[in-house]
């Protein structure tokens, strides 16, 4: 039924494109499309990944763009829904996006994974952390993959974790590909020497999570492989009785905690929050700090998230690999997605080395996952 559903709305864009002014035909920008949750609970990560592209875009256009043309963003809606994927896809295309950012958040990713192969229009997400994201020769990834997520995770345990009983404790969220994944891969590169305490959570936004505090209460290092609302259920209901030694630590799933969520506020939690990350956002130099800086002066600091700056980085990797494509010359606003596919695939498979705000001397697999230094962020110390 999938390859049929793929089929029926190739066929509705190629026709749309047929009669509409669209698909590039009387662009004089190159195009750079992506679908993202700019409104509902998932919001401050797709507005984040929006504004930081937006600045990418203004910024590269101010030196002239490419070949003389400009760069043009275009961002939808997609609520976190991967039901107004395939809608937003279409549109994408009917505006002339040319390469994408792809999706903001996993499960709508997938269904642009499927619908891009299908026109081979390159993309590199930002945010987009499930394994299969890159399925194909056109996706990429500027964030850790979830199984990378949850080995990482285990390997900083290994070397630096020590507790006085030995327990580990786990809090993921189970039916969640997102955390099982990261969840899965944790579990199997954990070392031997440690007890795995494990608690699950099957409701999308749970409210109550006091079962699962006092499960893993003896923890003092406890591993969180879910997004930032039910941690901070988590964490708020674990005051006074967790210990105020132990340590929380999540993946990607965590940036934000301490901005986004109303009526949580993380200083009266007593134990270190940390994640792991590829980007510090209290960075006092260098071009992550000066990546700070202009974001917010422009945005406010409530949307600066990792994938924010991870955005950022999109937006000069598809610039930059343009420029070292051998077919640079020939780019155009009118010049096919496939075609501009082609070129970026050629450069990413050949070698290509990238430097920004979210890591230097960034590289990329075959399979599109990405390499660069992973590092152990504090969002919050212990409470002395």
């Amino acid at each position: 039924m999938k390859k049929v559903f793929l089929g029926f709305m190739f066929l509705l864009t190629f026709v749309a494109c047929l009669f509409t002014t669209g698909c590039g035909k009387n662009n004089n920008e190159i195009v750079i499309g992506m679908s993202g949750p700019l409104t509902g609970g998932a919001a401050v990560y797709g507005l984040g990944v929006k504004n930081a592209a937006e600045l990418a875009v203004e910024e590269i256009n101010a030196k002239g763009g490419l070949n003389g043309y400009k760069f043009k963003l275009v961002a939808l809606d997609d609520m976190h829904d991967p039901t107004k994927v395939s809608t937003n896809y279409a549109s994408l295309l009917n505006s002339g996006m040319q390469v994408s950012i792809g999706c903001v958040t996993t499960k709508p990713g997938l269904e642009f994974t499927e619908l891009s192969k299908v026109d081979n229009i390159f993309f590199i997400t930002p945010s987009a952390t499930a394994d299969s994201i890159p399925a194909y020769d056109n996706g990429y990834q500027m964030c850790f993959a979830d199984t990378r997520q949850g080995k990482f995770s285990a390997l900083y345990v290994n070397d630096n974790i020590t507790t006085s009983n030995n327990k580990i404790g786990v809090l993921y969220h189970s039916g969640d590909d997102y955390s099982e994944g990261i969840f899965k891969e944790f579990r199997d590169n954990l070392d031997s020497k440690f007890e795995l305490v494990v608690a699950s959570f099957s409701q999308e936004e749970p409210t109550d999570l006091s079962s699962q505090v006092s499960l893993l209460k003896d923890c003092e290092f406890v591993f969180l492989p879910i997004y930032y609302t039910p941690a901070s259920v988590f964490m708020t209901q674990g005051v006074g009785i967790m210990k105020e030694n132990t340590i929380y630590f999540g993946c990607d799933g965590l940036d934000g905690i301490d901005t986004s969520i109303e009526g949580f506020d993380i200083t009266k939690i007593p134990q270190e929050v940390s994640y792991l990350s590829h980007f510090n956002s209290k960075a006092t130099e260098g071009s992550a700090k000066e990546f700070i800086d202009k974001y917010k002066a422009k945005y406010g600091v409530e949307t600066l998230t990792q994938f924010a700056a991870s955005a950022y980085d999109c937006v000069y990797a598809i610039y930059e690999a343009l420029l070292a494509s051998a077919k640079s010359a020939e780019i155009t606003p009118q010049t096919s997605a496939s075609e501009i596919c082609e070129m970026l695939k050629a450069v990413f498979q050949g070698g290509f080395t990238f430097s920004g705000v979210t890591g230097t001397n960034i590289t990329w697999d075959q399979n599109g996952y990405v390499n660069k230094a992973a590092v152990k962020y504090i969002v919050k110390e212990q409470n002395k």
